[in-house]
């Protein structure tokens, strides 16, 4: 289920890159990421009054306190995905995009960095690594 749930995200992020680029070729950067957070947060306030309601007072036992950030570091993700697909083009941007979240999710989890459980270095995993760098070398040469 989780493979299905990550295809899915991975779809929905690289149609919602090229539907971000598209609003902000009628209006401008910031004002198409103002409106892609604003909607999410209605989104997220209309599901959590159908689901769960719990209190959010619990984020204020959030530890650290940088855990936070998370919407800070959505905005400027939403800014790079559109600058970067309006650039390079969708393929070769989420191409891109995607081999980066690989690389730093597997230095996160080497160091055991914001509290992840600290991984055992694999060379099956940093060949699989460079070989996606080179792949996306070969995917951009015309």
């Amino acid at each position: 289920m989780g493979f299905i749930i990550a295809l899915v995200s991975g779809v929905l992020m690289s149609v919602q890159g090229v539907f971000n680029t598209q609003v902000t070729k009628e209006t401008s950067m910031w004002v198409s990421n103002s409106w892609v957070q604003l909607s999410a947060f209605v989104v997220c306030i209309c599901a959590w009054f159908i689901t769960d309601k719990k209190s959010f007072t619990g984020l204020l036992n959030v530890s650290p306190k940088y855990m936070l950030l998370g919407g800070i570091i959505g905005a400027f993700i939403t800014y790079t995905v559109i600058k970067s697909m309006d650039i390079m083009g969708p393929a070769q941007a989420v191409m891109v995009i995607v081999i980066s979240q690989i690389l730093s999710a597997y230095a996160i989890e080497l160091f055991g960095m914001f509290g992840v459980d600290k991984a055992g270095f694999e060379w099956r995993k940093a060949i699989g690594g460079i070989i996606a760098i080179v792949g996306v070398f070969m995917f951009s040469k015309q």
